[in-house]
């Protein structure tokens, strides 16, 4: 194989920033909002073409775990419900899907007022640092390379991918086998009949597996699940599987884009034959499919099997997660399914120091890139606590750059009291 050299270049500063977000999924969004509420100047950095991540491009429709939580996740959803964008779907549990497109529109609408600077279609490539410091990120899009430096960084990629460009050591994967939890495309979908009621419980979902089974499909996640939105006929379709999907392997997540496409295009035209489903259309597939795992960097503590199985609850807890473990079968021999490692959740805390490198000082991390083990994250690894776990450590950022100190040493305890007044149960 043929081995090239690239040229040294020098590149001038862009510009500088307070604080600098990588990724604008629900972690990202409430991290920038929160720290330029705390008066920061803020760059969001997002490698898709709207903010918002799996909760946008990534089509999921869905918020899971958002029991007891307030601030910035609370604004999101009174601002959706003001314009009827939301269906609930379980009140008891708060759980509700909501319309993609009002989605976008709200969280821009809120980081424009805040003043805060977006940067679409751009992805960091590349951290420069100097001891336990990040001094600044390049990154890549139609204007070239671009080099932005910050006091503060926050790796909200979902990934890990600007904690591991800054050379800090991380876990990936199942403990033993190091296997990852596949992927998922989501797509929404018309013309469903009206006696259908959404299937988020096992009881529905093995429904509509055998629906699907009596038309001869096999679908490759055995649990598949369909909710109403708010606005039309229109459903969320959660339908398959893509095992071996790395997340550091763009030739695997292309490879099982494809796939889960076209196995989601050929469902619909089967179920179609069905009496009653013969108007099902495939109204649309996700800019990005859904990687569940990727790097979870080691923070000044991981959240451990034992803290959700005995609910532990820390002085730094930045909010209290109810959700369950949710292991997707690691591979098609595992069932299909889902699965909770015989670990029952009871409602505990994720502390700051999960949010905090261990090896950087101005780094932290909010989203499923936190520092937890395989379990925890199968558990924390929802969007609603992503939202909260960015709201925390943007107004850390702004504490640590108020008082001239690291990230790991702000007082995770004025974190906690910042939550609770903010309206969350901890």
């Amino acid at each position: 194989m043929k081995k090239y050299i690239l040229p040294e270049r020098s590149i001038y500063e862009t510009a500088h920033y307070d604080v600098i977000i990588a990724g604008s999924g629900p972690a990202g969004v409430c991290a920038a909002l929160s720290a330029a509420r705390s008066g920061l100047k803020v760059l969001l950095i997002e490698k898709m073409g709207c903010i918002g991540g799996h909760w946008t491009s990534g089509m999921l429709c869905l918020v899971l775990d958002k029991l007891g939580k307030g601030g910035i996740l609370k604004e999101i959803t009174s601002k959706l419900s003001d314009i009827h964008a939301i269906n609930i779907l379980n009140a008891q549990e708060e759980i509700f899907s909501y319309d993609v497109e009002a989605m976008k529109v709200i969280l821009e609408e809120m980081c424009m007022t805040e003043n805060i600077d977006i940067l679409l279609h751009t992805r960091v490539t590349e951290a420069i640092y100097q001891g336990r410091m990040i001094q600044a990120v390049v990154t890549e899009n139609n204007s070239g390379t671009q080099v932005f430096s910050a006091e503060v960084f926050i790796d909200c990629t979902g990934n890990g991918d600007l904690g591991a460009y800054a050379g800090c050591s991380f876990d990936s994967g199942h403990p033993f086998s190091g296997k990852q939890q596949p992927a998922t495309l989501e797509a929404i979908v018309s013309g469903v009949p009206p006696e259908m009621n959404f299937c988020l419980d096992e009881r529905t979902k093995i429904k509509l597996r055998e629906l699907m089974e009596s038309v001869g499909i096999q679908p490759s996640y055995k649990m598949p699940t369909l909710f109403k939105l708010p606005k039309g006929n229109l459903w969320c379709f959660h339908v398959n599987h893509q095992y071996g999907t790395r997340h550091d392997s763009a030739w695997e997540i292309t490879k099982a884009t494809v796939e889960a496409r076209k196995e989601i295009f050929d469902m619909v035209k089967a179920l179609r034959r069905l009496p009653s489903w013969e108007k099902l259309t495939l109204v649309c597939t996700a800019e990005s499919i859904g990687i569940r795992e990727g790097r979870r960097i080691h923070g000044l503590y991981s959240i451990g099997r034992e803290d959700i199985a005995c609910g532990t609850r820390f002085e730094d807890g930045i909010c209290t997660v109810r959700f369950a473990v949710d292991i997707h079968s690691l591979d098609a021999t595992y069932g299909g399914g889902y699965e909770n490692a015989d670990i029952h959740v009871k409602p505990y805390h994720i502390p700051y120091r999960s949010l905090v490198a261990a090896e950087m000082n101005n780094l932290g991390m909010a989203g499923r890139c936190i520092s937890g083990d395989f379990y925890a994250h199968a558990s924390y690894r929802v969007t609603a606590n992503c939202a909260a776990m960015g709201e925390a450590l943007g107004y850390a950022a702004g504490l640590a750059i108020k008082y001239g100190i690291g990230l790991h040493q702000v007082d995770g305890k004025e974190i906690s009291e910042y939550m609770i007044k903010a309206g969350y149960d901890i």
